[in-house]
């Protein structure tokens, strides 16, 4: 009975996966510029969202993209014509081992990371095709109706991203596919995409801190702590930012400063282990032109320098604390980036959401902050089978960090 069983499960599988290499019975619209689409119709699926897929917000972009990546866009029609879905690609060059977190080798490392799956994972000038933006973090790449099925919805999402990849040919082969994030609640309606051989891959969790209606401040958040904590923020951060004579305020305008507000995100960005892209100079006014009020920008200064910055961006009722970078020099003997982190809360209620989204890194200390984590994911896919098999040996070795348990606020007796 289990082999009939599994010949069974056999067959059912092979026939899914034939029926998704089909057509999805689905209309489409692609276009190189988000201009091109109608505009009505790109609106009336994603005015629930989020601003990441609104088309001022991607119209703006398209000025200031890093030289490396190229937008694409799609819209996908049902048989009666109907519009059920937007989608939002990016083009971009990029090598496997930009994908990869690189850790030193442990002494007891998994026998998969051989000499030939780390010459894959170091090759550079890889063309990736992306369902999302690589400009943010969150499932910004696909907008859909709520009344269509949500496995037709990613049949048809997968349909789009091959018909660009194939139009795309006269510029280059694309070697890979990645749909991002993938989290709650869409992962389950992509997780159909495994049939199609696309290899889901946890990544670092979004750290989110929920904010307190009550909260109408920064000191109504530090009030909610425990003493402990309270006191450790007080004397570990606000207190030798204020000794070293540094001050904590709002850059309205980021032009004038947009040199050295570049210069800070690089020393942050160089750090990073994942970095497919550079932003330009003239991003962040535009991205501030773009969000008007709705963005704020926290700034560091000793005296006339400014040590640090942070972006945060309301999205809804959720603010991201977005671009971040600061001098790392000065940041070896001052709680920079701590402070920051603190004054992106300080924003998130100012802007009067509900929480926030600190996203993927420094998971102790968002922790510390009481963000707790939101589990994150990619699907990739390599143009050619035989390599989706080495993919997956090589991704299932990435190693990422788990969110510590930390609760610094107070105990609420139970009545």
């Amino acid at each position: 009975m289990n082999i009939i069983r599994r010949a069974l499960a056999v067959r059912d599988m092979l026939a899914e996966r034939k029926r998704l290499r089909g057509p999805a019975g689905l209309h489409y619209a692609i276009a190189d510029r988000i201009g091109m689409l109608d505009a009505d119709a790109w609106n009336l699926l994603t005015e629930s969202a989020g601003f990441f897929l609104s088309r001022s917000y991607l119209a703006t972009l398209e000025g200031v993209l890093p030289a490396n990546i190229q937008p694409r866009y799609a819209l996908i029609y049902d048989a009666t014509h109907r519009p059920v879905a937007a989608v939002c690609m990016q083009l971009a060059d990029i090598g496997i081992g930009q994908v990869r977190k690189q850790r030193e080798p442990a002494p007891d490392a998994c026998s998969c990371s051989c000499p030939s799956l780390e010459k894959l994972a170091g090759k550079v000038n890889q063309r990736v095709l992306i369902c999302g933006n690589l400009l943010s973090y969150g499932q910004h790449g696909v907008a859909f109706v709520p009344d269509f099925p949500e496995d037709i919805i990613w049949h048809g999402v997968a349909e789009v991203l091959y018909r660009v990849r194939m139009a795309d040919k006269l510029r280059g082969k694309t070697h890979f596919v990645l749909i991002k994030d993938i989290h709650a609640p869409y992962r389950a309606g992509a997780s159909s995409l495994a049939n199609l051989s696309f290899r889901y891959v946890e990544t670092e969790p979004n750290m989110v801190l929920a904010l307190d209606p009550s909260w109408t401040s920064h000191g109504d958040y530090l009030a909610s702590l425990s003493s402990k904590y309270r006191a450790g923020i007080r004397n570990n951060v606000f207190k030798p930012i204020e000794q070293a004579g540094c001050t904590v305020g709002l850059l309205p305008d980021i032009g004038p400063q947009q040199g050295r507000v570049h210069e800070l995100y690089r020393e942050v960005h160089r750090k990073a282990d994942f970095r497919p892209c550079e932003l330009r100079p003239e991003y962040f006014p535009a991205l501030q032109q773009a969000v008007g009020e709705r963005m704020r920008c926290s700034a560091i200064w000793r005296g006339d320098e400014m040590l640090g910055f942070l972006i945060t961006l309301a999205d809804g009722e959720t603010a991201y604390a977005y671009h971040i970078g600061f001098d790392r020099e000065a940041a070896a003997g001052l709680p920079v980036y701590l402070r920051l982190l603190h004054a992106g809360i300080s924003d998130a209620i100012a802007l009067g959401c509900r929480r926030v989204s600190f996203g993927r890194t420094a998971l102790e200390a968002k922790a510390a902050l009481g963000a707790k984590p939101e589990s994150f994911g990619v699907m990739l896919r390599h143009r050619q089978p035989v390599l989706n098999t080495l993919i997956k040996r090589l991704l299932l070795c990435v190693e990422h960090d788990e969110a510590p348990e930390r609760n610094p606020f107070k105990t609420v007796a139970k009545a």
